[in-house]
């Protein structure tokens, strides 16, 4: 028994009229800009730089922690602006290395990682104020 090739089909066809849900072909996708995913990630990176704007501009009382939160929106800020350009301008077509579907993997083991650091932080000023006043 020899085994052939066989036929790989893809989502993206080589011709003709784009189906349902398929952009159309082009450096920039002028669909994305309108949909779920992009108007999320436009309000998390809107959201992000009112943050950093209001600590940037506030009186510091602790300065580590005002500067961990700067450094802390600046890059998720960057992170969700170059997901977002990845997505305007089809490059992920072109980076096939990176398995997209599973970078959401990637970010919520980041965001568990903040929170455990929160937590921790949390835990040891609570306990670090309470045997000062006793």
């Amino acid at each position: 028994m020899s085994q052939g090739s066989g036929l790989v089909r893809t989502t993206c066809s080589s011709g003709g009229v784009p189906g349902p849900g398929q952009p159309s072909e082009g450096l920039l996708d002028p669909v994305y800009p309108r949909t779920q995913g992009a108007l999320l990630k436009v309000a998390q990176m809107v959201t992000l730089l009112i943050a950093f704007i209001c600590v940037r501009t506030s009186l510091r009382i602790d300065y580590s922690a005002y500067t961990f939160f700067e450094v802390v929106t600046m890059c998720d800020l960057i992170m969700i602006l170059a997901f977002y350009l990845v997505h305007l301008f089809r490059l992920y077509r072109v980076l096939t290395c990176i398995s997209w579907p599973l970078s959401i993997f990637g970010f919520l083991a980041s965001f568990l990682c903040l929170a455990s650091l929160w937590l921790s932080y949390k835990i040891s000023c609570i306990t670090q104020s309470t045997d000062a006043s006793a």
